[in-house]
């Protein structure tokens, strides 16, 4: 492996494990507390608000796990049993005559007396259709007991959890009908700049089309937000403050591009005059000119205009501080450690995320990193960090993000 190098100054740029702390230090102090109570079909994706604790046993009996005969283990003594009833799932047995064994199928309550449920397989129905057993057994063997999932009062599922499908089968199980989620964050989006168009309109000089704008609105929507399109601001302070101002009843604004120091920032400039900035520069590559705020009250997350540098940036930073702000602990993405399929030879000040993929268990890069590059990620199945002072050559583990660890 190759040396870490040392790092380069940065100035004043924060360093992203501070941006994030401080970005999730300000979602918990404003959490949404609101909830609401939904069918269970229509909670995928969203926030559970209260614990979730088992009302039951499960299973609620000894159930088998086998298709095969029940019986007590001390009635067996080497010769055939009379079976002497059949279970299926979803009957009541009756207790279990002496001497005798049960038929049973796999999920069917175990009589009561029955100790014991030998598999299908081993056993051999006589011509009388008495049964013998040729394997040895052993108490308790292919019995599910009570209470072996769940028992009564335990902690299903902590408030907090983010409900899935896995989620939604398990509050089943338990007979939830309904549960309370926290109610959707309310996020307006907006992009900012004179050169921006809508993708459909005809491209005039020195204009783009605005990929931020669907980029982000799909994303907040995966997340279970309420999206609130504010389209795109002009380059204009006065339109900019009064634009910003209409946003009341929101809970966060969400804006890309005018945030950096430029004479035509306008939205940077509101934020200063009017509102105040918690965050501004960042040791992350791309995406340096993220800012967090207020404008007149209303949490402001300000992200890089430029493709790649907005998606790393709403990846590692925004969509944590959105899933706090609804309750959820867990809000980092799984990094798992990889060897690099590429050379990086010279070192960095800032922390840097390569869109990157695996192939043959290693990490390759896409041949252009530009900021402005957005095909770099649909290219991409991941996210390659290297660290701030680092020198790579292939073969050195690195950290990958998966894109499917961010974009739900």
């Amino acid at each position: 492996m190759n040396p870490v190098g040392k790092p380069g100054k940065t100035g004043s740029l924060m360093p992203v494990e501070t941006a994030l702390a401080r970005l999730l230090e300000m979602a918990d102090a404003t959490s949404i507390l609101e909830r609401e109570r939904l069918p269970l079909a229509q909670v995928q994706g969203r926030v559970l608000a209260d614990d979730l604790l088992s009302t039951l046993d499960l299973p609620p009996w000894p159930n088998s796990a086998m298709d095969g005969y029940a019986l007590r283990m001390a009635d067996w003594t080497g010769e055939p049993l009379v079976v002497s009833q059949k279970i299926f799932a979803g009957q009541a047995p009756a207790p279990l005559l002496p001497g005798t064994c049960a038929r049973i199928f796999t999920g069917a309550p175990v009589p009561a007396g029955a100790d014991c449920v030998e598999m299908q397989e081993n056993a051999q129905v006589q011509a009388d259709e008495r049964v013998a057993f040729t394997e040895a057994m052993t108490l308790g063997q292919n019995i599910r007991p009570q209470g072996q999932e769940t028992t009564v009062g335990e902690l299903i599922l902590p408030a907090g959890t983010r409900l899935g499908p896995i989620e939604q089968g398990l509050a089943a199980s338990l007979g939830c009908a309904e549960l309370d989620v926290v109610r959707k964050i309310r996020v307006a989006v907006l992009s900012t700049g004179d050169e921006l168009i809508e993708p459909g309109q005809a491209l005039g000089p020195g204009q783009i089309y605005n990929s931020n704008r669907v980029l982000l609105c799909s994303w907040l929507q995966r997340l279970g937000c309420e999206v609130i399109d504010a389209g795109i601001l002009p380059d204009d302070l006065v339109t900019t403050r009064a634009r910003l101002g209409e946003l009341k009843n929101v809970d966060l604004i969400l804006s890309t591009g005018g945030v950096s120091v430029g004479e035509a920032d306008f939205l940077g400039i509101a934020l200063r005059e009017e509102g105040e900035l918690s965050l501004w520069k960042l040791a992350i590559k791309p995406g340096k000119p993220l800012t967090f705020g207020h404008f007149r009250g209303v949490p402001v997350i300000g992200l890089p205009g430029n493709p790649a540098s907005t998606l790393v940036t709403f990846a590692l930073l925004a969509r944590p501080y959105l899933l706090r702000r609804l309750g959820v602990k867990d809000v980092e993405p799984l990094k798992v450690q990889v060897q690099a399929g590429f050379d990086w030879p010279i070192a960095g000040s800032r922390r840097e995320y390569l869109r990157g993929r695996l192939e043959s268990g290693r990490a390759i890069i896409y041949k252009n990193q530009s900021s402005g590059v957005l095909r770099s990620a649909a290219w991409a199945d991941g996210l390659v960090e290297v660290m701030e002072g680092r020198t790579l050559v292939a073969g050195d583990s690195v950290s990958f993000i998966p894109l499917s660890e961010v974009l739900l």
